[in-house]
């Protein structure tokens, strides 16, 4: 790997724009290579950069850089855009010993209209849902203190997420962490320039956002941990 990430090519910002308007396999088929040179590789150089700075602050979350890229093939079966590819490339950072949608994990996607920094949890099975709404309940002073932090609101403003309109079954309807109980995703994130792709900046951008998330993700995977652990023993063994 070269030191420090460049940023992308110029080209791959041209590859997905072409992609855009020609998505489908006889177009792609024959500039899959172009797509392996000037999108894969680099992204892969910018993931295993990621990935040695996280070891810093993060180092549960570093993944090999081929699994935390996600595929350009885009999974069609439930649905209604039926176009075979992606038109950006993104990556997950999950904590180890989790699956790759089960905890809270870090994220970026890359595209010639938007880049994306984000983290949280996405995707909570209901044990998984239950056992942050339990954490919050007990520590949602902690978790306040968190999400009010100066770096991070500048970085990634404040909670996002899906939430109900009153309190879930068999959680108090009137409590300090209620507000914080009814969300069934917690969520960060960040929309950054796009010509950013192009330079080596993007790769400041990330590491930076992630940094600042970084008490976020790992109260937000307590609870889960004890889960996982009790369901698995062997999950966290290195």
């Amino acid at each position: 790997m070269r030191p420090g990430f460049p940023g992308f090519p110029a080209e791959a910002m041209k590859f997905f724009r072409a992609l855009k308007k020609n998505n489908r396999r006889e177009w792609f088929q024959p500039r899959k290579q172009v797509y392996e040179e000037q999108v894969k590789a680099p992204m892969l150089e910018l993931v295993a950069a990621i990935c040695a700075a996280m070891g810093k602050f993060a180092p549960d979350y570093v993944r090999e850089p081929e699994r935390a890229v996600y595929r350009v093939y885009r999974d069609t079966r439930f649905s209604h855009d039926k176009t075979p590819y992606k038109t950006h490339i993104a990556a997950v950072f999950t904590r180890r010993g989790f699956e790759k949608h089960a905890g809270a994990g870090y994220y970026f996607s890359v595209s010639p209209e938007e880049i994306e920094v984000a983290g949280g949890v996405y995707m909570p099975g209901a044990e998984e849902l239950r056992a942050i709404r339990l954490h919050l309940l007990e520590n949602h002073e902690e978790f306040g203190r968190i999400l009010s932090a100066r770096r991070l609101r500048e970085l990634l403003g404040e909670l996002k997420g899906e939430r109900l309109s009153r309190a879930p079954k068999g959680f108090p309807a009137l409590h300090p962490a209620t507000g914080l109980v009814r969300y069934r995703q917690w969520l960060l994130w960040a929309m950054l320039d796009p010509p950013l792709a192009t330079t080596p900046k993007l790769f400041e951008e990330i590491v930076a956002r992630f940094r600042a998330m970084a008490p976020f993700i790992d109260f937000l995977n307590a609870p889960l941990e004890q889960v996982r652990r009790k369901a698995d023993p062997r999950a966290f063994l290195v």
